[in-house]
């Protein structure tokens, strides 16, 4: 059986569902991106105080993406959701240099969690649009993103509002989770 076939043989099974973990700070753009993902309207968002759960069709996989709320007092709680993940998205406010070592932080903590072990991490670099924004590749070497080795990771420039670049992590999320789900 060719690579061909078996692309169409995964496409078409109705069951084949990831779930997915969408992750990072307050603030960041999780919930706009996961209304992106849905295809919603994005032009009344308000700040997730607990969590999302959105079931979206993607290139023949069903995706259950968990949106947890990012603030301080919510993160201890990201613990309970890590269960069963098949792929984590971690969104960064581009943007916002003043919280990119708190965003470090947390991103490494969740790398090193045993429940999470070996779960590739799409990294959204979010909010592209903005003048003040980091390039995905300066904070992909700010946050030493070249040191995993434990997992499959790729970072992507994004802009939720736009939904530039949103795509092409679609994309590598569903190639990898097709080569892991062989």
């Amino acid at each position: 059986m060719g690579l061909l076939s078996l692309l169409r043989k995964l496409r078409s099974h109705p069951d084949l569902e990831l779930r997915i973990l969408l992750l990072g700070l307050d603030n960041s753009g999780k919930t706009t991106l996961l209304k992106v993902l849905a295809s919603e309207d994005i032009t009344h968002i308000t700040p997730t105080q607990g969590f999302n759960i959105k079931s979206v069709q993607s290139k023949g996989f069903k995706l259950n993406v968990w949106d947890i709320g990012g603030q301080r007092r919510i993160r201890p709680y990201w613990k309970n959701y890590f269960e069963n993940t098949d792929l984590l998205i971690y969104v960064i406010d581009s943007s916002d240099r003043k919280r990119f070592e708190e965003t470090g932080e947390e991103l490494t903590e969740l790398l090193e969690e045993e429940k999470l072990a070996g779960v590739p991490v799409l990294i959204f670099a979010n909010k592209q649009d903005l003048l003040t924004a980091a390039k995905a590749s300066d904070i992909a070497e700010g946050l030493n993103l070249n040191a995993i080795r434990d997992r499959e990771w790729q970072i992507q420039a994004c802009s939720a509002m736009s939904g530039e670049g949103v795509k092409e992590g679609v994309e590598w999320m569903t190639k990898t989770c097709n080569s892991r789900k062989k």
